[in-house]
């Protein structure tokens, strides 16, 4: 690469890096863009036309006002998802290590919550393994952890379509029930189920979210009430800290 191409190159971070900033409003013009830069308006305009004819800023045609296109986030939330599988395996480890219990990472799949990872903490009794199938979400924690920021119709919906499914003797009954355990799991900050899927089963599960705040994954340890029934809170709590530790990584930062 030519020295003027990395110049070029140089010039168009810094002009994404400037309108990605917080502080220049949302909608902001060439001359404000500039001036932020240290740069000569005209050369940022040529650097502006260049992202606008790639999709990566988009200009308002009524204001001329330049913000960051939809083709970076597109980017930007495939670089999480690679991310996600990429960083999950070390965190859950660290988890199963913690806990001495199986670990899991599941994602949304329709009404359904699909395991995609599991980490192995090698005991001779353990709950299933769950690696490309599906488990029900009104009646785990997984299910519930990744419902966090869902509307209470949407709820009430997702539990109509699914209560007929096979479930553990302390499934919620109803709706109301399914939201009241729903919203007990967002002041703790994880969701934890007694037997709802299966019985002599228990699990704890928290949410973790990409780089915009959206959901999109939940750590998960479930294993027999008999060994870790009275531990539960306890692991809750370290799921919620390993869901955590994965969203700053999807973040690229600590979260304050």
């Amino acid at each position: 690469m030519t020295s003027e191409a990395l110049s070029s190159v140089q010039r168009a971070i810094a002009v994404l890096e400037a309108l990605g900033s917080q502080d220049l409003p949302a909608g902001t013009g060439v001359v404000e863009i500039a001036r932020y830069l240290g740069r000569e308006k005209t050369q940022v305009s040529r650097t502006l036309k260049v992202l606008c004819d790639s999709g990566l800023v988009e200009r308002d045609p009524d204001s001329l006002e330049y913000r960051l296109g939809w083709r970076i986030y597109t980017l930007a939330d495939r670089a999480s998802d690679r991310q996600l599988i990429s960083a999950a395996p070390a965190v859950l480890r660290k988890l199963v290590g913690r806990v001495t219990e199986r670990g899991h990472l599941s994602v949304r799949n329709a009404n359904e919550a699909l395991t995609v990872l599991s980490e192995n903490p090698l005991r001779s009794v353990q709950a299933a393994g769950w690696i490309g199938r599906t488990t029900p979400m009104h009646c785990t924690s997984t299910g519930r952890a990744l419902l966090f920021d869902a509307s209470d119709d949407e709820v009430i919906e997702l539990f109509n379509a699914s209560a007929s499914m096979v479930a553990g003797p302390k499934a919620p009954g109803s709706a109301q029930e399914c939201l009241a355990r729903l919203r007990r799991a967002r002041r703790l900050g994880f969701a934890l189920a007694d037997e709802e899927f299966e019985a002599g089963l228990v699990a704890a599960a928290a949410p973790v979210r990409d780089f915009t705040g959206r959901i999109v994954a939940a750590v998960n340890v479930s294993a027999p009430k008999f060994r870790v029934g009275r531990a539960l809170p306890n692991i809750g709590r370290a799921v919620h800290e390993t869901a955590r530790e994965l969203t700053e990584k999807l973040h690229g930062t600590k979260e304050s």
